[in-house]
């Protein structure tokens, strides 16, 4: 059996392909990395809210799905649209990295809570909106690029300190960078980080399917993401909009704790859903509609009207 895995071509990307690409080559299956540039690799120059969110990091990796040029498409689960299409299907999250946001830079001892005013770079309105929420003392400037480029940034004196996912960090091995990990009760992160999400499409062989899921999926960490993508869908968020979440496995069953942060950073909706580990997509489906049902609809409205 042979694997065409798509990719994008950063180094984060690759090592996300290059993981995957072993797992299934350690069960007995040939491989080859087939790298693919995105639309939001081409577009730099504008924030991601500007050139819309829906497929930004993925139509280009989904289009050579459809045609066969690919048998799967690695991303970064927390940069998957909320809704694929129909002839479309994730079949496979890998076990998840540790999940905090970090704060990083050459000075590392910037601290959020030393009360310092410093300028931070980040592409995520998510991140910005929180900043401002818990932060306000924080000056923001857009960051866009890949991780290395961000950094160049960075020692260029673009900004004093970048906040990023861990998982890219560490996996990039920028680990002696990091001034601060932030706390998840503050910093929830966007849904899906820290895991790789491998998609296929809905007309791949059965039998193939079986095999990459069977080589690929963590269950435990599948049970969370499906849980924060159902309430991320019902919220129809998307990359560009401050909707954060995060699914855990307690005692009790599964819990996911997430909400939704207004722009300026001046209301933030927040709650837990804990429920039964067989039912993750009722869990993320209930705790957006308590969201909802608290006002979340018009802060997301307002949102979408100014981004």
């Amino acid at each position: 059996m042979h694997i065409k895995i798509g990719t994008r071509g950063s180094r984060l990307a690759l090592w996300q392909a290059y993981y995957v690409e072993k797992s299934l080559q350690q069960g007995g299956l040939s491989t080859e990395i087939v790298i693919i540039e995105t639309k939001g690799d081409q577009i730099l120059d504008r924030s991601l809210s500007k050139i819309g969110s829906k497929g930004v990091f993925t139509q280009e990796l989904e289009d050579q799905l459809r045609d066969g040029r690919i048998d799967i498409a690695v991303h970064s689960a927390k940069d998957l649209q909320s809704e694929l299409d129909e002839d479309l299907e994730l079949i496979a999250f890998t076990e998840r990295e540790r999940v905090n946001d970090v704060l990083v830079s050459h000075n590392t001892t910037l601290s959020l809570k030393s009360g310092e005013a410093f300028v931070v770079g980040t592409s995520s309105t998510r991140r910005v909106a929180m900043l401002k929420h818990f932060y306000p003392h924080i000056k923001t400037v857009d960051m866009r690029g890949n991780l290395q480029t961000r950094l160049r940034k960075l020692e260029e004196g673009q900004c004093d300190a970048i906040l990023l996912a861990y998982a890219g960090v560490h996996r990039m091995e920028y680990d002696s960078l990091i001034c601060e990990h932030l706390q998840l009760d503050e910093f929830t992160p966007a849904v899906g980080q820290g895991s790789v999400a491998i998609e296929c499409s809905s007309t791949i062989a059965p039998e193939k399917k079986e095999k990459l899921r069977a080589l690929l999926n963590h269950p435990a960490t599948e049970a969370c993401l499906l849980a924060e993508r159902a309430f991320l869908r019902r919220l129809q968020g998307g990359c560009s909009v401050p909707v954060f979440g995060l699914a855990t496995h307690q005692a009790e069953g599964l819990s996911i704790t997430g909400g939704v942060v207004s722009l300026d950073g001046q209301t933030l909706l927040k709650h837990t859903v804990t429920g039964d580990t067989s039912a993750t997509e009722a869990i993320g489906g209930e705790l957006a509609e308590r969201l909802l049902g608290e006002g979340a609809a018009e802060i997301l409205a307002q949102i979408k009207q100014n981004l």
